[in-house]
């Protein structure tokens, strides 16, 4: 197999570098400042271990690859991204006959629930994977992993369902690579009960760490909004104590020297000024779901809103008065 991992930043870096480490072939797709890093003076990936400078290769798109069977597809983008990327690989010819979408396995190595019913409109071959991996990407060719004896949980699965072969050489390339890699039959049980994390990433975002009183209550209220409208609709999911026994001390964060770990994903988008966050297909999922199900989302939509308006006008991450969250705690 040949793993293609399309958006090169934390986690698809980081999946990209342990598997190229172990041996495997891999192909790296990354765009601009961070495309050019690697493609002139490789990846510079940081783990315990040490720091290295792996010479991955590297293409900016779908333009400089040539497909063949044997390719496994890794979409590991936020998901605002990924409407137009499924729709340029899903059309791109396999040597020998067919395309992308016909005959290549897709792997959602993403936040959120969305990716696998977008990429399912365009894929036959369509999986999910769970990410719990400590992992950072701020400056262009460097990625670093902070997880520790494991760079990470990768639950795996077919979507919507089931498993098979591929799934099954997916999980044993990646337990081969410093990663936890097991295949569930329900994957998407697993991504739903990882989005009742999630819904903190905005508020950490917007207002920094979730220490204190404060932050930790709207934490609990916003996992509690997550929880009563996944219980509405009929959603089943990962509760907090099965993740904690999954997790258990498999994936510890460790120090990196002259690192500093920022936080979420959503919170490296922000210090990175990309412009965009994925609070709508995290938060928003919520509140989402709550709307078609009739129940009240208030601090969900509180922080999509907030969200949104840190990445569109550039305000620093962490920024957010405690006025403005304490109001929103007592409303």
């Amino acid at each position: 197999m040949r793993y293609i991992i399309i958006g090169a930043g934390a986690i698809g870096g980081t999946i990209g570098a342990r598997l190229f480490e172990s041996g495997h072939e891999v192909l790296l797709i990354a765009r601009g400042a961070h495309g050019t890093a690697l493609r002139t003076g490789g990846l510079r990936f940081s783990t315990p271990e040490g720091v290295r400078t792996l010479p991955v290769p590297t293409a900016e798109g779908s333009g400089s690859v040539e497909l063949r069977h044997g390719d496994v597809l890794v979409l590991a983008v936020k998901t605002q991204h990924s409407e137009a990327l499924l729709a340029e690989w899903a059309a791109l010819p396999v040597a020998g006959g067919g395309t992308a979408g016909e005959l290549l396995p897709l792997v959602c190595a993403q936040n959120g629930v969305e990716n696998e019913r977008l990429a399912l409109r365009r894929f036959r071959h369509v999986y999910g994977m769970c990410v719990w991996m400590p992992a950072t990407h701020l400056e262009p060719g460097r990625v670093s992993a902070a997880g520790a004896p494991l760079s990470g949980i990768l639950h795996l699965g077919c979507y919507p369902s089931g498993r098979d072969e591929t799934v099954e050489q997916i999980s044993a390339d990646l337990e081969k690579s410093v990663f936890a890699a097991p295949v569930t039959d329900d994957v998407m049980r697993w991504k739903y009960g990882k989005l009742l994390g999630n819904v903190g990433n905005a508020l950490e975002a917007v207002a920094g760490p979730i220490d204190g009183e404060l932050r930790l209550a709207l934490y609990e209220r916003a996992q509690a909004e997550c929880e009563a409208v996944l219980q509405a609709a009929g959603i089943p999911y990962v509760g907090t104590r099965e993740q904690r026994e999954a997790r258990g001390s498999r994936v510890e964060l460790v120090p990196l020297e002259g690192q500093e770990r920022t936080g979420s994903s959503s919170t490296q988008s922000l210090v990175r000024g990309t412009g965009s966050i994925e609070a709508d297909h995290l938060n928003g999922e919520v509140v989402l779901l709550g709307r078609l199900h009739g129940v009240p989302t208030p601090v969900n939509e509180a922080l999509q809103r907030w969200a949104n308006e840190f990445a569109r006008t550039g305000r620093p991450a962490g920024s957010l008065p405690e006025a403005e969250l304490a109001a929103l705690l007592g409303g």
